[in-house]
């Protein structure tokens, strides 16, 4: 029987830990973290009235240097009737242990554990309903992680939604083929060995500066500080070879939507313009690299957008909020009356979430 406690952002959150056993830094676990919607009111019940998200689960996946704090976006999934669920992967935020290096990884495959215990639980919540919906919700690293994940379990999600995944390296495909040999040579002899801290803190500022800052105020700087976590050697040669996977391929059976910021701009020094772009990915090269998840892939762009469009200015919050809530009208209407879908022959774990 899971149990859930009280969970560090208050009311209407929730978290359990999922044990992962242990690595040579010690013991490993993952963090899951639940809010969900207010029961419906008796006459929406008498009369049958149903919000547009009832019967679907969310589960998000932060990004690099990050964790999840953002109560408006869980509101955003709720309020329509969805069940939301977090999770803070190993080494990352919650789930951070004193001696463990921050966000370390070596093969990104490995949170296959993480993500299929979280759907283990997720789906006793309330009891096992095979008709209710999985929406994958993933932002920049965690966009990647669920996207490769997407492509190695078909049948068991029915929707991927991308907050500025980072499914290329910000050198370009070409850049990235000439970095892959000596950032493995490196990988191999000293995986932990830390490269060049080009981060000079300037996203955090962008989002302090324009962002909504009760939820900015909400962040614990141990888990997501100014300048990000210092970046192993070992851990950027499993991102550059989820990015080759992309490059060649996801084939995801599912549809796929992917929110950009329109620019790219390069954070050298501190100006206006990186309140009204993305620092943090060449989103046009994203761009490109999206067309290669699957064959049913939208790309919306959102003008003057941050790297986390919902931690952007109102302006472009409200409209990566409202492209998102389209898309979802739309693919809510095409999948509401969907018979069950049995996973893919020879999938693994038949029995996870799916349509």
């Amino acid at each position: 029987m899971t149990e859930w406690r009280a969970d560090v952002l208050g009311a209407g959150f929730t978290c359990t830990e999922l044990d992962l056993g242990s690595d040579e830094e010690g013991p490993l676990s993952a963090t899951l973290v639940r809010s969900l919607p207010e029961p419906r009111s008796f006459f929406d019940r008498v009369l049958g009235r149903r919000r547009p998200l009832e019967g679907v689960d969310v589960l998000y996946v932060h990004g690099w240097s990050d964790y999840f704090f953002q109560r408006d976006l869980a509101a955003f999934w709720t309020e329509r009737g969805a069940r939301f669920f977090a999770l803070d992967l190993r080494k990352y935020g919650r789930s951070l242990r004193e001696g463990q290096t921050p966000g370390y990884i070596d093969r990104l495959e490995e949170y296959d554990l993480e993500i299929g215990l979280a759907l283990d639980v997720i789906r006793t919540v309330d009891g096992a309903d095979p008709t209710r919906k999985l929406v994958l919700l993933g932002h920049s690293t965690g966009g990647l992680v669920l996207s490769l994940w997407a492509g190695r379990h078909p049948g068991q999600a029915d929707a991927l939604v991308l907050n500025s995944p980072w499914l290329e390296f910000q050198l370009s495909t070409a850049g990235r083929q000439l970095l892959v040999p000596l950032v493995s040579l490196g990988a191999r002899f000293k995986p932990k060995e830390v490269t060049p801290q080009l981060d000079y803190g300037f996203y955090t500022r962008a989002q302090h500066e324009v962002g909504p800052q009760e939820e900015l105020a909400l962040v614990d700087p141990r888990w997501r500080p100014e300048r990000s976590h210092s970046v192993a050697t070992g851990w950027l040669r499993a991102i550059l070879a989820g990015h080759e996977q992309v490059n060649h391929g996801l084939g995801i059976d599912i549809p796929v939507a992917v929110l950009l910021s329109e620019r790219f701009a390069v954070p050298l020094r501190w100006t206006d313009e990186l309140t009204r772009a993305d620092t943090v990915l060449d989103v046009d090269a994203v761009a490109r690299s999206a067309l290669r998840l699957g064959s049913s892939v939208t790309i919306e762009r959102v003008a003057d957008g941050l790297h986390d469009l919902f931690l952007s200015a109102p302006g472009p919050r409200a409209d990566a909020y409202a492209r998102l809530n389209r898309w979802l009208v739309g693919w809510r209407a095409e999948t509401a009356h969907e018979a069950p879908r049995s996973a893919a022959p020879g999938a693994a774990e038949p029995d996870r979430l799916g349509s």
